[in-house]
């Protein structure tokens, strides 16, 4: 039976010394993860157990002896044959499907990371697209366990939330179903306290009241809403940034997030004079507290 295992730099493992071309066998039956020759036969289970580390040595073997273990993850035996070593560019192709992938186990395309279906992804175990956290279904996420989309923060089945276990849109509080909350705990919308269900007839506007009618049905300026997150392609990276992402010329670029205050001004770089002048227009507006929020000054 073909299978793969992996060694040292030095060609040894466990204390025991291999060599290409050479078989090995042990007169007592093998005792999984005590007594053998371990393998795996999916060489990309082999990186359970080792680094995925370049100095390290991977090679084909022919197991000749009695076999315990799960085929499906790890195995041994009491005699094996060094066939021919592999090398790391054959190494990734046989754990990835996918092309241009330099992490393990990726069926996608272009990811950095390990275990993705998805694309460009930088993080691990993502089937969406573009994420640069773990464990994301859904697309363009920074956080954790996200199946929803451009999402910062955990846990999120909702979108563009920047707080944690949201089902609703666009929450910068935690575990809200409803839509746009600083709170937590809420079904409703635009709620900044915690467990409310109905919508407050007034909320605060510029630390000051205003009915929530006229705050909804007032025009706001396009640029109030953006993203924490922004795709930036290898070719628009800085020096810098390239070196502090060596692999993004894998994927074609990196998922840059910014904190909240750089998000806000990077958005307000593309306000128009009717987008300040809306800005302006909105009840109560403050230019003090405005600046406090975002760090931009309005004349």
């Amino acid at each position: 039976m073909k299978a793969y295992k992996v060694f040292n730099s030095d060609w040894t493992c466990y204390g025991f010394q291999f060599e290409v071309g050479k078989e090995y066998k042990l007169d007592v039956n093998p005792i999984f993860c005590e007594v053998g020759f371990h393998f795996c036969q999916n060489p990309a289970n082999c990186f359970k157990y080792y680094d995925f580390d370049p100095k390290n040595h991977v090679a084909e073997i022919e197991v000749l002896g009695i076999i315990v273990g799960t085929p499906e993850e790890k195995e041994c035996s009491n005699h094996i044959k060094v066939v021919r070593e592999i090398t790391w560019l054959e190494v990734l192709q046989l754990v990835n499907t996918g092309a241009n992938n330099t992490g393990l186990g990726n069926s996608g395309y272009s990811n950095s990371g390990d275990r993705n279906s998805g694309y460009r992804n930088s993080g691990y175990s993502n089937s969406g697209n573009r994420n640069s956290g773990y464990s994301n279904s859904g697309d363009r996420n920074s956080g954790y366990r996200n199946s929803g989309y451009s999402n910062s923060g955990n846990r999120n089945s909702g979108y563009s939330n920047s707080g944690d276990k949201n089902s609703g849109d666009s929450n910068s509080g935690n575990r809200n179903s409803g839509n746009s909350n600083s709170g937590d705990f809420n079904a409703c919308d635009f709620e900044t306290g915690f467990f409310n269900s109905i919508q407050a007839d007034v909320v605060r506007v510029f630390n000051k009241l205003c009915k929530s009618t006229v705050w909804e049905n007032c025009n706001k300026p396009d640029f109030i809403y953006f993203n924490l997150c922004q795709w930036v392609s290898f070719n628009d990276m800085s020096d810098e940034e390239k070196t502090q992402y060596p692999k993004a010329f894998v994927c074609d670029g990196y998922l840059k997030t910014f904190d909240y205050k750089e998000a806000w001004q990077n958005s307000f770089k593309n306000a128009s004079e009717y987008d300040i002048a809306l800005l302006k227009a909105l009840p109560n507006f403050d230019a003090a507290v405005f600046f406090e929020i975002t760090g931009i000054k309005i004349e």
